[in-house]
């Protein structure tokens, strides 16, 4: 049986469950959290996402805690997804998520604007039957941080990933949201 997508009510329940969990077994999990969670919980931009990318520390515990609240609020078994780690760069640029929306047991921490637009850059995969990819989000952002140009994209993208070529679907699909809307 499919999952339904985590929209933000499902992804707080669970992370404040998370910390729920990591508090009685008396321990803080520092939780970065990455991609379709931030659109959807910081942004409000997306409905709803299939997983929640983050990197959480300390690892072992946070992997048995997941696993354990995928059990009981029917969650898939990777809800809690650390393959994000592929895409980061060397040198992060991340904010406190402030609030006590998710209790004690966390501390949650997501990227900045300009570090998920160059991620999301980097990245750049097309949308699939099933699979949004990265072009609404990308488009999104360089809305929401009012760029001009593909150059100041690039320049984004450069700063976290100098040693990588905006490719030119990045480029193109920058300059599909610099186009004034009809």
């Amino acid at each position: 049986m499919p999952y339904e997508a985590l929209n933000r009510g499902r992804i707080t329940q669970a992370l404040r469950r998370l910390g729920e969990l990591a508090r009685a077994d008396g321990v803080t999990l520092e939780v970065s959290l990455y991609g379709g969670a931030v659109f959807t919980l910081v942004y409000g931009s997306r409905d709803a996402t299939k997983d929640v990318d983050a990197l959480v520390r300390p690892a072992a515990i946070a992997q048995k805690l997941a696993k354990k609240i995928a059990a009981e609020l029917d969650l898939p078994e990777d809800w809690l997804n650390g393959n994000v780690k592929q895409f980061l760069a060397e040198k992060e640029a991340k904010r406190e998520l402030a609030g006590d929306e998710f209790g004690e047991g966390l501390r949650i921490s997501v990227p900045t604007a300009q570090y998920l637009l160059a991620m999301k850059l980097r990245a750049c995969r097309p949308p699939l039957p099933g699979y949004a990819g990265d072009y609404a989000d990308i488009r999104f952002l360089v809305t929401k941080m009012n760029l001009k140009s593909v150059d100041a994209a690039e320049t984004i993208h450069d700063k976290f990933f100098p040693h990588d070529a905006l490719s030119k679907a990045a480029r193109e699909v920058v300059a599909s949201a610099l186009k004034p809307s009809k």
